[in-house]
């Protein structure tokens, strides 16, 4: 867990263990995601997380009609909600999933509720990203060039134009530190 950065656990929101075996590696980049959903701030981060858990580990449909077979738990290292809070989701000594065609082996997978083709980043959201994104950065010695948007690693509009207008800013600021 990244040091100095409020992070509601897997333990706090009551996930359940994971349903497949899941593959270790070591986080070398940044990647940043949208839900593609409306912001949602009746609901709490804590049901949030155990909605995408339940949706996770289940075959789903997909918005697009496709069917998405069962991930082993939540495909995302970090969920940060509209309100800023931040929770775990899967850990992050373990690779994501994604829904689209690369391979998020080494990628560091934080999203942010919201659809960013349509809804605008919080500034709560935005300094969790940020406090985070530092944090995952320094600790695991990955540089501001290589925090991404999931549309730089695969064929998508994920993380939304609005979130990923910001990424130059979120880089530049990890930068200095």
């Amino acid at each position: 867990m990244p040091k100095n950065v409020p992070v509601v656990t897997r333990a706090q929101w009551g996930s359940a263990a994971p349903v497949l075996e899941m593959k270790p590696h070591v986080p070398r980049l940044i990647t940043i995601h949208h839900t593609a959903t409306a912001q949602n701030p009746q609901r709490t981060l804590e049901q949030k997380l155990k909605a995408l858990q339940k949706f996770s580990m289940e075959r789903s449909p997909l918005s697009d009609g496709r069917m998405k077979e069962p991930w082993a738990d939540i495909p995302y290292h970090f969920y940060i909600s509209v309100d800023g809070r931040i929770g775990e989701g899967r850990e992050l000594k373990y690779v994501g999933d994604s829904n689209t065609p690369y391979d998020p082996s080494g990628h560091a997978l934080i999203v942010l509720e919201g659809n960013f083709n349509k809804d605008q980043v919080s500034p709560a959201q935005y300094q969790s990203l940020l406090l985070l994104t530092r944090a995952i950065a320094k600790k695991w010695n990955i540089p501001a060039d290589r925090i991404s948007g999931h549309k730089d690693n695969a064929s998508t509009a994920c993380p939304g134009d609005a979130l990923y207008a910001l990424l130059p800013q979120l880089r530049t600021e990890v930068a200095g530190k």
